[in-house]
């Protein structure tokens, strides 16, 4: 049996526009949004429809998909830069739907998903917009509106580094106090706060100043994988009372211990249940969902593309059964967003 897919997070978007992108603005990334092989053909990773990224829709296939398409902002950049960075990369996110008008379809509104998720017929993938690292929020707050008028469904407020508005896991530091009016202006506009990256201290700041639900949108259990990239149970169970979700991240060094410590090469199925096993044991039947993260870190073998979703779903129901599968696959996630967005 097949399931729909809702996956919260991919860095494709970045990928596709890399090479579109003002090459000073590259310079200040200070790094290289290229997979394996793009430098040496870029064409084949421009086009939403048959590039080799991990997502394309040549891969997602007939399965009905909603996308969330991130613009991953490198913390390199000003607020300032930001802004003109995450408008580039989402214009060409834009050209690619509207080229391929017949198969996807972008979504503004959480009501939307259902019908490309649940009615057959085309497009059947919806293009989600969703923002990693929204550090131009904290050169005019007054974007938070303006992308929420356009779309904007999540986003969250750091990557790794110390930012203007919160911190990753590579710090201690705090939400600042610009952070928190972000929160409450995100809140304002129905744009979900999305916590993966947080680091622990900023995580307990969430807890005190948001209002509303919130998600980790790829992240793992710190439990099974030590990565302090994962969550703790703590958090977990924060997310999951608050009637949020957390979507499973596949990249290798944030599921496997033997990966982490460079023990082993790859991650068996084994491995990636043993994070939804944990949390359906601290009662997250509701909660699991997928983040996948593709594009933007280095996966399992069995989790490398798109196309590779209709053999996982069909491990993962014969290890958890139809009903978890679903909702694991799409229907948490789904009733998320109708729940709690726009």
């Amino acid at each position: 049996m097949s399931y729909p897919v809702f996956d919260m997070h991919c860095d494709t978007a970045d990928r596709l526009a890399w090479q579109f992108l003002p090459d000073d603005i590259k310079q200040t990334c200070g790094m290289d949004f290229y997979g394996p092989g793009d430098a040496d053909d870029p064409s084949a990773c421009r086009d939403l429809a048959s590039s080799h990224c991990h997502i394309s829709l040549d891969k997602v296939g007939a399965t009905p998909w909603a996308q969330c398409f991130a613009c991953y902002v490198p913390d390199a950049l000003s607020p300032e830069q930001a802004t003109g960075f995450h408008e580039g990369v989402m214009s060409h996110l834009t050209h690619e739907v509207e080229r391929n008008a017949g198969r996807v379809v972008a979504v503004a509104s959480a009501s939307q998903l259902r019908d490309v998720l649940e009615n057959s017929g085309e497009p059947h993938v919806a293009a989600v917009h969703t923002i990693e690292n929204a550090r131009m929020f904290a050169a005019d707050l007054g974007l938070v509106e303006r992308y929420a008028a356009d779309g904007l469904l999540m986003a969250s407020i750091s990557w790794n580094a110390a930012g203007p508005l919160a911190s990753g896991h590579d710090t201690h530091e705090h939400v600042s106090e610009l952070g928190a009016r972000a929160i409450a202006e995100m809140e304002r506009n129905r744009v979900v706060l999305d916590v993966s990256h947080l680091n622990d201290e900023c995580f307990d700041d969430v807890c005190r100043l948001s209002t509303r639900p919130f998600v980790a949108s790829h992240s793992n259990s710190r439990a099974v994988c030590g990565h302090r990239r994962n969550l703790t149970d703590r958090q977990f169970a924060e997310i999951r009372e608050r009637g949020g979700v957390v979507g499973l991240n596949y990249c290798d060094k944030f599921l496997s211990n033997e990966v982490l410590e460079g023990h082993a090469a790859d991650v068996s199925f084994d491995e990636v249940a043993a994070h939804i096993e944990h949390w359906l044991d601290l009662g997250g039947e509701d909660v699991v969902a997928l983040g996948g993260d593709l594009d933007g870190a280095a996966v399992p073998s069995l989790l490398d593309g798109a196309d590779k979703m209709p053999a996982f779903q069909g491990l993962l129901e014969h290890r958890f059964g139809s009903a978890i599968t679903r909702k694991l696959c799409y229907a948490n996630a789904l009733a998320f967003f109708e729940r709690e967005g726009r």
